[in-house]
């Protein structure tokens, strides 16, 4: 498999709002375990994490477990802090069992210095980007690119949830081409595309919320922290004024290993979501505060490499690859026997179910979920059967034996990337690059977007509905939302009963026009 190295093609724009920043380097896994100590403290969670970081996770890891742990996986010996995220798997689609995707080169997390007054985390920060159940894309089509982001306050697209999905990225790699920028789609391709376009695997990318409201947590853990109006980038919301240091993830995962060549089937998020819309991450911080703050008011050098901050190389040395791959935590008994790694798994870890959407997963493994999995999927045919609904399909053939599953160890990276070539490219987007506006001679900006009023819907007597998710459908410069809704399911101990609704035609539509500039070169921002 091709390889680069990506020091040389991590450039950054000289434009004046770009900030520096670096690159932590975390070669090493900690761990492949269900460990959720933010969602799932205490707790064993329901579906796999890849962790990165301090030794001292766990179960219950807080900031002082954290601090105190004996070892890092990552380069800095001071960042004791913990970086986790789904696994990938591979689904073969004729013994339906399960292979772990090899990671390379462990992760990288970006730490942005974006924005004014930026502050370091406080002991016992932490938060979480992504929503776990999420099965749909609601802020247009996610084949497509991404509006300008000039054009996103007139779109009403600046909403959390509207910039929370935007800050999820696939990257397809062919480092014998063009990079394709951070944030490129907002999906998980599936095999066929993977295998014909992306040699070198996929890149996950995952930026977090950087605007603050003071506090450590929250109960949902996500509402003390907030995007700022252009993912990456923009302004704070009064509610969230602070600036922290903007945190974004990118995990290598090689999707063209030689033991999923010539096999049919699917690679699918270790929490059952084959369509990455409900990837997320989780961040806890075990820095201490001060030496992380010096770090930003010091380490500022545009190429992002730590052995370009002195405060790193000064109190150093800077572990080696060898030395981050050593860290590992301390698995509890209770999942000792559980191996998320090992080949031909008959289930996902935590025996999850592959839900696909549109409508958000539930929780809850096969056995306990399996009833209310079978009425949703009932209902949710029916849908299908009204509206067109897609369900992908794959053929079978016979599988050969896995090879046994290696790591290598080839740098991770590349976002940010900016060259003459893949500026002028249209493939090139995403919520890290403004596009630049496109050539015109007129300058009358794109218009707002109009509604046109619902059509009458009358449901069945003694039938009640529910939204369980949006959906944007793009024609040309035509933008159509569509609220769907399910008939209500009754789930008892022995049976499942379901309440079908007449074939009515679409619950409810709104009609956005708006116009997308699709074709344009990009400017970092």
């Amino acid at each position: 498999m091709a390889t680069k190295s990506f020091s040389a093609l991590l450039l950054l724009s000289a434009i004046a709002n770009v900030s520096a920043f670096w690159r932590m380097e975390c070669r090493g896994r900690t761990g492949l375990a269900r460990i959720d100590p933010i969602m799932d403290a205490g707790s064993i969670s329901p579906h796999i994490h890849t962790v990165h970081g301090s030794s001292g996770f766990s179960l219950s890891a807080t900031f002082s477990e954290l601090n105190g742990g004996s070892c890092t996986s990552c380069a800095v010996k001071q960042d004791m802090s913990a970086y986790w995220t789904p696994a990938l798997y591979f689904q073969d689609s004729e013994t339906k069992e399960f292979d772990i995707v090899p990671q390379i080169g462990g992760m990288l997390a970006y730490y942005l210095l974006r924005g004014d007054n930026v502050t370091a985390f406080p002991p016992g920060f932490q938060m979480i980007a992504g929503s776990n159940y999420r099965r749909d894309y609601t802020v247009g089509d996610p084949k497509s690119p991404d509006p300008p982001q000039s054009d996103w306050a007139a779109l009403k697209q600046t909403g959390q949830d509207d910039l929370e999905q935007r800050a999820i990225g696939f990257n397809c790699l062919d480092y014998s081409k063009a990079a394709e920028g951070s944030l490129f789609r907002h999906y998980l391709p599936d095999k066929a595309y993977l295998d014909a376009n992306c040699p070198d695997g996929i890149r996950i990318e995952l930026m977090f919320p950087s605007c603050w409201n003071g506090e450590t947590t929250s109960t949902n853990h996500k509402s003390h922290v907030a995007y700022p109006s252009l993912v990456g980038n923009g302004d704070c919301p009064d509610t969230h004024p602070q600036r922290l240091v903007t945190l974004f993830y990118e995990t290598i995962w090689n999707t063209n290993d030689k033991s999923f060549q010539g096999r049919n089937g699917q690679f699918v998020v270790s929490n059952g979501d084959p369509t990455g819309f409900g990837y997320h991450g989780d961040f806890m911080s075990g820095w201490d505060q001060d030496f992380l703050q010096q770090a930003v008011d010091t380490c500022t050098n545009d190429s992002g490499d730590i052995r370009d901050c002195q405060l790193f190389v000064n109190e150093g040395p800077l572990q080696s690859d060898e030395e981050q791959n050593s860290c590992e935590f301390d698995v509890p008994a209770v999942l000792a026997k559980e191996d998320g790694s090992a080949l031909n798994l008959k289930n996902l870890p935590g025996n999850l179910q592959i839900q696909a959407g549109p409508q958000s997963a539930t929780p809850g493994a096969a056995g306990a979920g399996a009833g209310i999995s079978s009425a949703l999927s009932a209902a949710s045919s029916w849908f299908d059967g009204v509206f067109g609904g897609d369900s992908a399909t794959t053929s079978s053939t016979p599988s050969p034996t896995p090879s046994s599953v290696n790591t290598p160890t080839t740098p991770a990276g590349g976002a940010f990337i900016e060259s003459p070539s893949s500026a002028a490219s249209s493939q090139q987007f995403g919520a890290l690059a403004e596009p630049a506006a496109p050539t015109s001679s007129s300058s009358t900006p794109p218009p707002a977007p109009t509604t046109t009023p619902a059509p009458i819907f009358t449901p069945e007597p003694g039938v009640s509905y529910e939204v369980v998710s949006t959906q944007t459908v793009t024609d040309g410069a035509q933008v159509e939302e569509i609220v769907w809704k399910e008939p209500v399911v009754y789930v008892t101990e022995d049976s499942v009963t379901t309440v079908t609704a007449p074939q009515q035609k679409l619950v409810r539509k709104l009609r956005e026009r708006h116009v997308r500039r699709h074709q344009h070169p990009i400017r970092m921002s």
